[in-house]
């Protein structure tokens, strides 16, 4: 499923069988193309170790067993600021070298209950608490519950709190026709999407909230505002240049002198 840079996550596999479909002659033991007359997926979409669904295919409305394999107050590895954090469960993309494997099944973890969502709104309406965080496994394929979810807070708490969300899909597939109309809901209640596969060959640690270099951190909103149909990049984005301990080495030697 989605890689999360700073914060371990996992996901599910139920790609399904469906006739006609082929697989790319290059795609690894365990991997499929759906889709592959399509040319235009976004970054890196296909690679070598990709599931690429066509689009509709993946219906979180039919895949969630409305399962949620962990919920995190109060962190700040999963975006700007103070957050909460909803890991749910299930995600068909497999990604090679996924940080949350282990929560692949959409049966993995606990059930969302009413009294998880309350606590979920009273830790969210906390002065310090920025907002949201959708991670996983598949938020786009956990809609049932996210959905009544995100609409609870924009109907208690407005815009006051954003809404982050990670996801193996690029926009460009959440943008093709016949994708499901649950996936635009969500997507249109979301501040920032961390979009795209992890793909293990570019992964990159001096990367801000993302795993590889092919996934980019996107500003919702101005992207669907937007008439070009060019994706807006979140404007706060900084990538580190330099590995800290470069950085501290560099600083350290200039303090104390060029070794003899």
């Amino acid at each position: 499923m989605t890689f999360v840079s700073n914060a371990p996550t996992k996901g599910v596999v139920n790609s399904g069988k469906a006739s006609g479909f082929h697989r790319v002659a290059d795609m690894r033991p365990g991997h499929k193309d759906f889709d592959p007359s399509n040319g235009k997926r976004g970054p890196g979409i296909p690679f070598a170790g990709s599931t690429n669904p066509a689009a509709g295919q993946w219906d979180g409305r039919k895949l969630s067993r409305y399962r949620i394999a962990d919920y995190k107050r109060f962190v700040v590895t999963d975006g700007e600021g103070i957050r909460c954090s909803v890991y749910v469960s299930g995600c068909p993309f497999h990604c090679d070298g996924c940080w949350n494997s282990s929560i692949w099944d959409f049966q993995a973890g606990h059930d969302y209950t009413q009294e998880l969502e309350d606590a979920i709104l009273k830790d969210l309406s906390q002065s310090y608490v920025k907002g949201l965080t959708l991670l996983g496994g598949e938020p786009l394929l956990n809609t049932p519950p996210l959905l009544k979810l995100c609409h609870r807070i924009r109907k208690e708490l407005g815009n006051t709190k954003d809404i982050w969300c990670w996801t193996g899909y690029t926009w460009e597939e959440l943008q093709r026709p016949g994708e499901t109309p649950d996936k635009a809901e969500l997507l249109s209640m979301v501040d920032v999407l961390v979009d795209g596969r992890f793909i293990a060959e570019q992964k990159d640690s001096l990367l801000q909230f993302r795993g590889s270099s092919n996934q980019r951190v996107i500003d919702v909103p101005a992207t669907l505002a937007a008439d070009d149909g060019e994706v807006r990049i979140w404007k706060k984005l900084h990538d580190q240049h330099r590995h800290i301990p470069d950085l501290y080495g560099k600083d350290r030697a200039a303090g104390e002198g060029a070794a003899s």
